[in-house]
């Protein structure tokens, strides 16, 4: 009898002690260092640490969570369509993983809900726009159950923000889409919210959140709210990430080309950490050499060269190829700027928007290289330079009705740039009187700038009027991007 109690006593604490190894959601120190270095993008380092933590702690539903970080940080620096292909499938057994550990850890949901929230970003990343939104609404579903059972809980607060972001800045395109799916959301607010957490972070166990949420804040600011006078904060609250993080790298470059700042643009990037403990990101030459070619002072964009030999995605393949046909242009060398040419028109894809302005401009005519300086000039926050190439002319001076429509809306650009408004004005509205029939997009682009003009006046009749004009001039080139800015001008003054 005395066997049986000590054999079943036994068998309880052997049960007991396999469901509290099994119930384990822990970010230890092996989870958080490896966490950190996902988000400098150290990803050998990450992998060593989580395998550590696999030896020692195979039970902790977080190592699922970090293997899954991995996978999406590296998918979005890489953009390899290929890797994607081979890893999506991962989403599913890691989600069936994490259901077999503790349901009582607030981390039960929330990682799960975190992979589907990462996974539809990279879904939407790679063009599979359904799945996506399928996935981004389970997300939220899994997310407000888990607010209501740990109120605040901080992980579940980032991600619910991002999710109002997402839902709230949709294109008023694909709103049949969010309306379908039950979902709605507001970019302003999410962002404030993101903004909220970032200064209570400090007070809480999650600091160490403080990098992933700096990245949503800066990169949500300028590719979704396009707040491109919101330099100096970014900058600011960047430097608050380590110094070894190539992530804050990327995106420093990313804020300084997206706001004009070109010289930086440069700085930033070539002092990028470059050993092989980082994963690659093409997309940091691709930055680079646009940069280098907007300096227009003969340097050879050679990054664009090493991101078209490494990239293995989809996006900006024809706008690099036409880029460096553009230097070539530049430098007088006809048969270099033809080779590039016919490249832009038999590599690459037409999913990204510059890609499809690539491809157009690669089947038109050879564009005035008064007009293209202007523009590499325009681009780079040189607006002196570019002014003084266009110096004492008008489009009186250009034969081609799309340059005599380029030299008014380029001028109307600088103008607008220098706080020049009543110039700018007038440039734009030249332009849309003389290319709002054509294919090009100053027209639609120039009425668009000057609803910004008077929105910011707080004139918003005109505004109103400017925004409406754009949305009336169809068949040009970034068509759905500039009708898109209209509707959100539009809303934006409650029309």
């Amino acid at each position: 009898m005395l066997m049986i109690q000590k054999f079943l006593t036994l068998i309880v604490f052997f049960l007991t002690w396999q469901l509290t190894a099994k119930a384990n959601f822990s970010y230890d120190a092996n989870c958080t260092d490896a966490y950190k270095a996902i988000l400098d993008l150290r990803m050998n380092d990450a992998r060593s640490l989580i395998q550590k933590e696999k030896q020692q702690n195979p039970q902790n539903g977080i190592i699922i969570l970090l293997e899954n970080y991995v996978d999406y940080f590296s998918l979005l620096a890489s953009e390899n369509k290929a890797d994607y292909e081979r890893l999506k499938d991962l989403r599913s057994a890691r989600l069936s993983a994490l259901e077999g550990n503790d349901s009582n850890s607030p981390f039960y949901l929330y990682a799960q809900a975190e992979i589907y929230l990462q996974w539809s970003f990279l879904k939407a990343k790679f063009g599979d726009y359904v799945s996506s939104g399928f996935d981004a609404k389970k997300a939220n579903g899994l997310l407000h159950d888990n607010e209501e059972k740990y109120p605040g809980f901080v992980p579940d607060q980032i991600s619910l923000a991002l999710v109002n972001v997402v839902f709230g800045s949709i294109p008023a395109s694909f709103k049949s889409v969010t309306r379908f799916l039950g979902m709605s959301g507001n970019a302003q607010a999410g962002v404030k919210k993101l903004e909220e957490l970032k200064a209570d972070l400090p007070k809480t166990k999650f600091a160490f959140y403080n990098s992933e949420v700096i990245f949503f804040i800066c990169t949500i600011d300028i590719n979704v709210l396009h707040n491109n006078n919101d330099y100096p904060r970014l900058i600011s609250m960047l430097n608050e990430m380590g110094s070894s993080s190539l992530l804050k790298t990327y995106v420093q470059g990313l804020i300084a080309s997206k706001t004009a700042h070109n010289d930086d643009v440069i700085t930033y990037l070539e002092a990028r950490p470059r050993t092989g403990d980082y994963v690659k990101v093409p997309s940091i030459n691709y930055m680079l050499g646009c940069a280098k070619l907007c300096r227009l002072n003969n340097e050879t964009p050679t990054p664009l060269y090493d991101f078209i030999n490494e990239y293995r995605g989809i996006n900006y393949i024809k706008d690099a190829y036409l880029k460096l046909g553009y230097f070539y242009l530049l430098q007088n060398d006809q048969g270099k700027y033809e080779y590039f040419v016919r490249q832009v028109k038999t590599k690459g894809y037409t999913i990204d928007s510059k890609d499809q302005q690539a491809l157009w401009e690669a089947n038109d005519t050879k564009p005035d290289l008064d007009l293209l300086k202007a523009r590499f000039y325009f681009d780079g926050g040189y607006y002196g330079k570019a002014l003084a190439q266009l110096a004492n002319k008008d489009e009186s001076d250009f034969k081609l009705l799309r340059d005599k429509i380029e030299c008014c809306y380029r001028l109307g650009r600088i103008y607008d740039k220098t706080g020049k408004y009543g110039d700018a004005i007038l440039n734009y509205q030249k332009a849309i009187r003389l290319g709002s029939s054509t294919k090009y997009y100053f027209a639609a682009n120039a009425a668009l700038s000057i609803g910004k003009i008077y929105e910011d006046k707080k004139d918003f009749k005109r505004a109103g009027d400017y925004y409406n004009q754009a949305l009336n001039i169809h068949g040009h080139q970034y068509q759905t991007d500039i009708d898109n800015d209209a509707k959100a001008g539009l809303k934006r003054i409650g029309q």
